[in-house]
């Protein structure tokens, strides 16, 4: 089991996803708790790394559980996402090449998605937060 923490950070009713240096597939901003973290301090540090930005207004959106892409079959992720302002303009910093905003459509369109990033997508386009 993977545990993450990540961000669902919209702008313009789009969810915000970062790419990693030599990766094809876009993630929920974010990323794996530390032993000893929580998943709300492993969301500050890991935005910060990730987009070199605070977050802000930080309420937990749920948990989601689904396979874990880009790992061995059966590998399962834990992910706690939350809802979230960021304190300025993201910025792709640390192992991220790209950020880029998506409708659901946009990413289910994408020749690879994460199931634990289209699970957040489905609850936020549910929500009335993201267009479809």
């Amino acid at each position: 089991m993977i545990r993450t923490a990540a961000l669902a950070y919209i702008r313009d009713r789009r969810l915000l996803q970062t790419r990693s240096t030599g990766k094809d597939v876009f993630y929920m901003a974010g990323g794996k708790i530390d032993p000893g973290e929580t998943p709300e301090s492993a969301l500050h540090r890991e935005i910060r790394e990730e987009l070199g930005v605070g977050a802000v207004e930080v309420a937990e959106l749920g948990i989601f559980e689904a396979e874990a892409y880009g790992h061995a079959p059966g590998t399962r992720l834990h992910m706690t996402c939350f809802l979230g302002e960021l304190t300025e303009e993201p910025r792709p910093s640390g192992e991220i090449a790209e950020l880029r905003y998506f409708t659901l459509a946009e990413y289910r369109a994408m020749d690879h998605v994460a199931p634990g990033s289209l699970l957040v997508f489905q609850r936020l386009h549910a929500l009335g937060l993201i267009d479809a």
